[in-house]
């Protein structure tokens, strides 16, 4: 029986192209690789002793439960019209690959760092959703010279001891893993209730579906969920150069409007803040028209945008 999802890929795939952006691997270092969305004009460039960009480079950060352009599906196209996208898979999901054992969102911010450096980027805009976002702050800390500005949404500096229990608790999971790695149906409807706004309904295949296409890489995923939390006493607030701009469903059941409150008071005068009304986590695939307006005018304020240095 043909996968639902697996078969609306091919088609997700020939919009990109459409935009402009087409799959690329790069090999981060022996053991590691890690598929990037390019810029076709990138690759076309590539030959050339030094990859030129043409336009601001934006790059688009996924999160836990879905691979780079099904995240972002709906952001690339305007974007592209404007800005160099890029739209990388983390390591573990969408072909993204490596055998080093560190899971962290440093580690993942560094590789994301050396693909993007060998792909010409010199500077961009980071967004970054949920996990990603956890790896757009530590990209930011680690590279600032390479970060010019950030984008967040449903995201927090980092996965604490007591965020981590405290969030679960209020959800009513008994794990991480419980909540981003459904196992059943049952497991990925309770997701998608506490990730939208909205009650979506979908057949239990599309369900089905899904869980087979979307959740490979288990043993891994749920290596990285263990990496991602730091105790109260190892947790640091970075001194960010950049601007921020938090853009979040107001109804984000995951990481409240009041995380984000209080984070945008931690981060200082630099960070600005919008909510997004009748939207949850999923704030990008809920309300995708209001989200892009908003993304593409927080882009459009940023100084030399009509040229990358």
């Amino acid at each position: 029986m043909v996968n639902l999802v697996a078969a609306q890929k091919p088609l997700i795939n020939w919009l990109m192209k459409m935009a402009g952006v087409v799959p690329h691997t790069v090999e981060i270092e022996s053991g590691t690789t890690m598929n990037i969305w390019v810029p076709i004009e990138t690759l076309n460039h590539k030959s050339s002793s030094k990859i030129k960009q043409p336009k601001p480079a934006v790059v688009l950060i996924h999160g836990f439960a879905g691979e780079g352009i099904v995240t972002w599906q709906f952001q690339v196209g305007p974007l592209a019209k404007k800005y160099s996208v890029y739209i990388p898979d983390l390591l573990f999901f969408g072909g993204s690959i490596t055998d080093n054992p560190n899971r962290s969102p440093g580690f993942q911010a560094e590789c994301l760092y050396k693909g993007l450096k060998k792909l010409g980027v010199d500077q961009c805009v980071v967004v970054g959703f949920s996990y990603g976002g956890m790896v757009a702050f530590k990209l930011a800390e680690l590279h600032s010279h390479m970060v010019r500005a950030m984008v967040v949404s449903g995201s927090i500096l980092a996965m604490t001891d007591s965020i981590s229990t405290s969030t679960l608790e209020q959800l009513g999971f008994s794990s991480s893993s419980e909540l981003l790695l459904p196992t059943s149906v049952k497991g990925l409807k309770a997701l998608l209730t506490v990730a939208t706004h909205r009650k979506l309904w979908f057949p239990n295949k599309l369900h089905k579906d899904f869980l087979e296409v979307m959740f490979n890489n288990r043993k891994e995923r749920g290596e990285l969920l263990e990496g991602l939390v730091v105790s109260n006493k190892d947790a640091t607030i970075p001194r960010f150069s950049q601007r921020i701009h938090l853009l979040w469903g107001e109804n984000d059941q995951i990481f409240k409007l009041e995380l984000a409150q209080n984070m945008k008071e931690q981060l200082g005068d630099k960070v600005t803040m919008e909510g997004i009304k009748r939207a949850g986590h999923l704030v990008h695939l809920e309300r995708p028209c209001m989200y892009t307006k908003y993304l593409k005018n927080f882009l459009d304020s940023l100084p030399n945008n009509e040229k990358q240095e």
